[in-house]
């Protein structure tokens, strides 16, 4: 072997490509993919790869990210075509590469990797995430006390970090931008399960565009990184909703 072919043959493993979308509303009609080679550190997450474009190649690259701790959401893209968060996502997972990157499905793209969460925001608040008792009045001030039976009822679907994953894996909300989706039918289980809560949300979720819509896929569980199982959520409140149909004088 020659040394140049030598000296290629190494820089083809220092390296790696990522194949990143780019819309640029002032300049593209639709997004186009671009390549990128960057340095292969096996402890480099693909963010630490779109953060080297963003420093090293191409200032104009536009993505969102806050953490890099896989705690704050932010940064989910789908990448080889799986909704996941990026620095949780690492380049020693893809062999040779290439990585292609886009943005989270389902969502209208604003710039490149970065898409508009307005109706995602929009439909966390319609479920009237935040306790209610009856005759007192936001903010709550007094501490209501639980047992850990209580809090292990809902804990799991507390833990949602609105990464939007779950959002962009689910067939129905891709087709049907109306449906409730699975983070915020969580979010209120998550409410409706809170012993120190007495509201009532089942006119909210009692609806083909709630949690009828949903067919059952399961994709949302699947990607969730916190484990919340938004289709579990889904699965059990239709059961709720069945027995208040039938029987419309309890609650719960």
């Amino acid at each position: 072997m020659t040394e140049a072919r030598r000296e290629v043959r190494q820089a083809a493993r220092d390296t790696i490509t990522l194949e990143v979308a780019r819309y640029r509303p002032e300049q593209d009609t639709e997004p186009v993919i671009e390549s990128f080679d960057v340095p292969r550190m096996d402890d480099w997450a693909v963010l630490d790869g779109l953060n080297y474009i963003k420093d090293q190649l191409d200032g104009s690259l536009s993505f969102r990210w806050s953490c890099r701790m896989g705690i704050c959401g932010s940064c989910g893209m789908n990448v080889d075509g799986k909704p996941r968060l990026t620095c949780g996502t690492f380049f020693t997972e893809f062999s040779d590469g290439p990585i292609r990157i886009e943005p989270l499905k389902g969502f209208p793209v604003i710039r490149d990797l970065v898409v508009e969460i307005d109706d995602f925001l929009g439909k966390l608040t319609h479920v009237q995430p935040w306790l209610i008792r009856d005759g007192e009045e936001l903010p709550l001030t007094t501490e209501y006390a639980q047992t850990p039976e209580q809090l292990e009822a809902y804990k799991q679907y507390s833990m949602c970090i609105n990464c939007m994953l779950c959002y962009s894996a689910c067939p129905v909300y891709v087709l049907d931008p109306d449906f409730l989706g699975p983070a915020a039918i969580a979010l209120a289980q998550r409410y409706e399960l809170d012993s120190r809560d007495m509201g009532d949300r089942f006119d909210l979720l009692n609806l083909d565009e709630a949690v009828w819509g949903c067919t059952f896929v399961g994709e949302c569980t699947r990607v969730c990184p916190k484990h919340v199982d938004p289709a579990e959520a889904i699965q059990r409140y239709k059961v709720t909703a069945a027995i208040r149909s039938i029987l419309p004088w309890g609650r719960r």
